[in-house]
């Protein structure tokens, strides 16, 4: 399979030996043929998957005239799923910001000249690894586009997560998963244990990502259930060149309850900031 037969259900796999034991990454290219274009680069939410952001990446690259990279991290999708009884520490999103991510790119090899120019688009725990790889590797990306990030521990975070651990095993929603994950239980587990580890609840990345140097946009929801607009607040105040956009009506997937108004906003700050 070559990555010019890659189509939205097409995906190939990478293995990478950023850890203790290598990993294999599953990833995807949209448009391949746009050799000379910049990269449109798609960083998943806690309990999302390539196939999980389904037809949205394709028609964001489609507005923006990029070539787009997905791929779902270690323990997500057709991913090397999480070992039996491994707990991610209070730093898992630093580690796939500052390990797995430039891992990835290297295996790819997308240089730094391809990563100068590269757009990156996250979702939730996918916003925050955005984050933390702007502050980490500042020159390496031409700016970021940030959906309903995490920046700081909110009780209402906490309540929603709770939450959805109650409705994981209790209700379908497992099964609705299981479409999109090798193992449902890896992903979940992952990420829900690492939240609610107490730990967790004194986590705050807000100093750190006042380093970023790149165009940054921010959107979030007014009906986020996971988080309130200080995340967006407390990002304005760390990094002041920061745009914001707080969308009515929208919970906490905003491509998801707010398509139009978010490819509008990404595509107006895309081509405000592309050299």
């Amino acid at each position: 399979m070559t990555d010019s037969a890659a189509s939205i259900d097409t995906t190939l796999t990478v293995e990478l030996n950023f850890a203790a034991y290598p990993v294999r990454v599953e990833y995807q290219w949209l448009y391949p043929e746009r050799a000379d274009a910049p990269i449109a680069l798609f960083l998943h939410e806690g309990l999302g998957s390539i196939a999980l952001w389904k037809d949205w990446p394709r028609t964001l690259c489609d507005r923006l005239g990029c070539r787009g990279l997905l791929y779902s991290r270690p323990g997500y999708g057709r991913s090397t799923p999480r070992p039996s009884g491994e707990k991610w520490s209070v730093e898992f999103l630093h580690t796939q910001a500052h390990e797995v991510l430039p891992a990835l790119l290297d295996a790819l090899r997308i240089g730094s000249e391809e990563r100068a120019r590269m757009w990156i688009i996250g979702h939730s725990d996918g916003g925050t690894i955005a984050l933390l790889y702007a502050s980490g590797f500042p020159e390496a990306l031409a700016g970021l586009a940030v959906l309903a990030p995490h920046v700081f521990v909110e009780p209402m975070t906490v309540e929603g997560i709770e939450k959805a651990r109650v409705t994981y095993e209790t209700t379908a929603f497992k099964d609705t998963l299981k479409a999109y994950h090798d193992d449902v239980d890896s992903a979940f587990y992952g990420w829900n244990d690492a939240w609610l580890n107490p730990a967790f609840l004194h986590w705050d990345i807000t100093a750190e990502i006042s380093s970023i140097k790149r165009p940054l946009l921010a959107i979030q929801g007014y009906d986020d259930e996971y988080a309130s607009m200080l995340q967006l607040d407390k990002i304005k105040a760390a990094v002041d060149h920061a745009q914001l956009v707080k969308l009515t009506g929208c919970r906490h997937s905003p491509h998801r309850d707010a398509t139009d108004a978010v490819n509008d906003a990404i595509a107006a700050f895309v081509q405000t900031h592309r050299s």
